[in-house]
């Protein structure tokens, strides 16, 4: 055994596993924030927003359309942060900041967001693609922690 351990920044497996990760959360902000582009998922962000204590009144300031376009550019340029760290190393505090805020809003629309919660077969279930933000924020806050 030489001594190093997978989880040893310097190990062969934690700059895979990191690199995937890096690469993995930038695809899955771009392929969402260009989807915000579409009707649908302006018609289906709506009563998340609407129903949030941050932000509940964006509709009274712009279109359903507009507000989803604009996430969409913040989800897209946090994608881009993210890959240009590999890069340009002082982009990774930004990135890492931008999916924190992102993925705590869009965590508490599970607490914010009447309905979202279900029993299927005696189970509480919700809106699952929400959850995958958990392991994303986690991701973000690795990323402001090992800021070099």
């Amino acid at each position: 055994m030489n001594g190093t351990s997978p989880l040893n920044p310097g190990s062969g497996t934690y700059k895979s596993g990191y690199y995937i990760s890096l690469f993995g959360a930038a695809l899955i902000l771009l392929w969402i924030g260009i989807f915000k582009f579409t009707h649908t998922e302006a018609a289906a962000i709506k009563p998340l927003l609407e129903n949030h204590f941050l932000t509940f009144f964006v509709y009274k300031i712009a279109s359903v359309q507009t507000i989803s376009n604009t996430i969409g550019v913040i989800e897209i340029i946090i994608a881009l942060l993210l890959m240009f760290s590999v890069k340009f190393a002082f982009l990774k505090k930004y990135a890492g900041i931008g999916m924190i805020v992102t993925f705590l809003v869009t965590l508490s629309y599970l607490f914010t967001t009447p309905g979202i919660w279900k029993i299927v077969d005696g189970v509480p279930v919700t809106d699952f693609f929400i959850l995958k933000d958990l392991m994303l924020l986690g991701f973000g806050l690795m990323i402001v922690q090992n800021n070099k």
